[in-house]
C-alpha cells in the first residue's frame, strides 16, 4: 500500500467543492456582516423615506395617469415612493463595495484566493447579500407610503417592489463590488455615493425621461439606472413592456460582474 505525498495531500485539500464553493454559511456571514453596520442601514432606510415625505407625500392627491385615482388610478406620490424604494435599494447595494474595499486592505481577497473557492462564486455569494440588504429599503419605504395613504393594487405592489429589489439590487450590488476591487479603499464609500447621485438624476430615476431634452433622453437610456426603473414603473404608468430596458439592465449586469472578476482577479494574481 503506498502513502500519499505531501502534494498529493495538498491537491486533495484544495478540490474545488460543489457549485464552486457556493453555500449558506459563507452567505450567511455576509449578511451578519452588513447588518452589524448600523449607521450604513439607519441612511440607507431613513434617507428614502424622509425624500418620499418631503417630495412625494405632497402630490398623493395628483393623478399619474389619465385614470383618476378615485377610480383606482395611481397618484404622483406613488411613482416617487417606488423611485425613492429602488434610490434606498440602491444605495444600500453599492455599499457592498466600501465592505469589500476593507477586505482588500486587511488582506482577506488574497486568504480567499488561497481556498478552492471559485472567484464568481465569490462575487455572486457578495451580490445576493447586497441585494438581501437592499430588501429592507424597499420594504420600509413601501410601508411609509402605505401608511401616508398609498393606495395601489396588490398587483402593483408586489410587481414594483419585486422588480426594484430584483434589478436595482442586482445591477448595484455588482458595480459597487466593481468599484470595491478597483480603487483604494479610502475612496470607495465617496465614488459609488457620487455615482449614484449622478446617474439617478441622469437616468430619470426621479422624473419621467420624456420630460428631458432629446440629447439628454438619448444618454439617459444608455445608462444603467434607465432600464431597471422603467420596468419597475410600468404597473403604475400602464406603459408597454419595453424589451429595450430589460436589454439595458442585463447588459449592464454583465458589464459590471465581468469587471467585478477581473479586477477580483488582478488584485489577487500575485498570490
Amino acid at each position: 500500500m503506498t502513502t500519499a505525498t505531501a502534494s498529493d495531500r495538498v491537491q486533495l485539500d484544495r478540490r474545488v467543492p460543489p457549485f464552486g464553493g457556493f453555500n449558506l454559511t459563507y452567505l450567511g456571514i455576509e449578511l451578519k456582516r452588513k447588518l452589524r453596520n448600523r449607521r450604513t442601514l439607519i441612511f440607507t432606510v431613513a434617507f428614502p423615506i424622509v425624500m418620499f415625505v418631503i417630495i412625494g407625500l405632497p402630490l398623493r392627491d395628483t393623478p399619474l395617469t389619465a385614470t383618476p385615482i378615485a377610480a383606482g388610478g395611481p397618484s404622483v406620490a406613488a411613482y416617487i415612493m417606488v423611485s425613492m424604494a429602488m434610490y434606498g435599494a440602491m444605495m444600500s447595494a453599492t455599499q457592498t463595495g466600501a465592505a469589500v474595499a476593507v477586505e482588500r486592505a486587511q488582506g482577506w481577497s488574497r486568504q480567499l484566493r488561497l481556498t478552492p473557492l471559485n472567484p464568481l462564486v465569490n462575487v455572486l455569494i457578495k451580490m445576493i447579500a447586497g441585494m438581501l440588504f437592499g430588501v429592507i429599503a424597499i420594504v420600509a419605504t413601501f410601508a411609509a407610503g402605505a401608511i401616508a395613504g398609498i393606495e395601489l393594487s396588490p398587483i402593483q405592489w408586489i410587481s414594483t417592489g419585486l422588480a426594484a429589489w430584483l434589478l436595482a439590487g442586482a445591477v448595484f450590488t455588482t458595480l459597487g463590488l466593481m468599484v470595491g476591487y478597483m480603487v483604494r479603499s479610502e475612496n470607495v464609500a465617496q465614488i459609488t455615493s457620487l455615482a449614484i447621485v449622478v446617474l439617478a438624476f441622469i437616468g430619470g430615476l426621479f422624473y419621467p425621461v420624456e420630460t428631458m431634452p432629446d440629447f439628454m433622453q438619448v444618454i439617459a437610456r444608455l445608462t444603467p439606472v434607465y432600464g431597471i426603473s422603467a420596468i419597475a414603473r410600468e404597473p403604475l404608468t400602464g406603459a408597454p413592456f419595453d424589451a429595450l430596458a430589460l436589454l439595458n439592465a442585463v447588459v449592464w449586469l454583465g458589464i459590471f460582474i465581468a469587471g467585478t472578476v477581473f479586477f477580483f482577479r488582478r488584485d489577487t494574481k500575485r498570490v
